[in-house]
């Protein structure tokens, strides 16, 4: 994974998966896992492997590398005890994506990420775990995505810094390198009032291994603020999944129509964001698709 980031200027990352099926007529997500136990599913299975496959082929065909996540989000211990789910399902998630990679014309250059994310809402920072809190209610589920063949570890969507820390802290003990992503205001902080340089120091100083890199997600790309961002930030900060939509994150939950902001727009956000701040890894969240990745991969 450092070689990839090394070696390369410009890595796609996949763009909406969950909230794709969630618009779909044909599929009911899982009101506790999300759209993990569809690896089990038949129909389900298929729809999963058609979205990573479009993304798959864009990457192909513009020769970038690629990052997948696992379909793992919302798969912790918790939920799953509590879910009439098989306990291996984060592994079996990984399983389906190796598979899934092994049928790639240049499956060397499509990296596998084990995914989790926050206990809580996502939205809400006052709902985040203390560092041992954290440290200590994620262990089980990154303990089983590291057993597996994935290539590093995600946690996504986190609004709190504290819960952050003790996931990196539980992250770190695996040896397998490592992303933290939070989301932001439009002001460019975490969700809990905490500068995206602040944190990451916070983070570095307090872990013996440090992780691979920051990113944001589940943002519209302007909301990072760049132009008022310490340059530092640039030096740790290595990605961004955005959101279609420049709306706040609770516009966006009560909205009844997909919103999106017009596929030019975001997309020359989006590399404006690599040209001039050098953040590597674009991909899309909420209301993305093929056209918001093949527009990077285009221009």
């Amino acid at each position: 994974m450092k070689k990839l980031l090394s070696d390369n200027n410009k890595i796609l990352m996949e763009a909406a998966v969950v909230e794709r099926l969630r618009r779909s007529s044909h599929f009911k997500l899982h009101s506790k896992l999300v759209n993990a136990p569809l690896i089990y599913d038949e129909y389900g299975k298929k729809a999963l492997t058609n979205i990573y496959q479009e993304y798959a082929d864009i990457a192909e065909q513009s020769k970038i590398p690629l990052l997948l996540c696992t379909p793992t989000w919302r798969a912790n211990h918790s939920r799953v005890m509590s879910s009439n789910v098989p306990m291996s399902i984060n592994r079996d998630a990984v399983d389906f994506l190796v598979d899934f990679r092994s049928l790639q014309e240049n499956s060397s250059n499509l990296k596998i990420g084990g995914l989790i994310g926050c206990k809580n809402d996502c939205y809400q920072p006052s709902e985040g775990l203390s560092k041992l809190e954290a440290q200590n209610f994620h262990s089980w589920q990154i303990e089983q995505l590291a057993s597996s063949k994935v290539d590093y570890l995600i946690a996504e969507t986190l609004p709190n810094v504290e819960e952050a820390l003790g996931i990196a802290k539980a992250m770190e003990l695996t040896g397998i390198p490592y992303i933290i992503s939070f989301v932001i205001s439009r002001d460019g902080l975490i969700l809990d009032g905490t500068t995206l340089l602040d944190a990451v120091n916070y983070i570095d100083e307090n872990t013996n291994i440090n992780p691979l890199g920051y990113m944001v997600n589940c943002i519209f790309p302007s909301f990072i603020s760049p132009e008022i961002q310490p340059l530092a930030l640039f030096e740790r900060l290595i990605g961004c999944q955005a959101n279609a939509s420049s709306l706040d994150h609770c516009d966006l939950e009560e909205a009844d129509n997909l919103e999106s902001n017009p596929v030019s727009e975001w997309g020359s956000l989006m590399i404006e964001l690599n040209k001039k701040y050098g953040i590597k890894i674009l991909g899309g969240c909420c209301g993305t698709n093929i056209e918001h990745l093949n527009y990077i991969a285009n221009h």
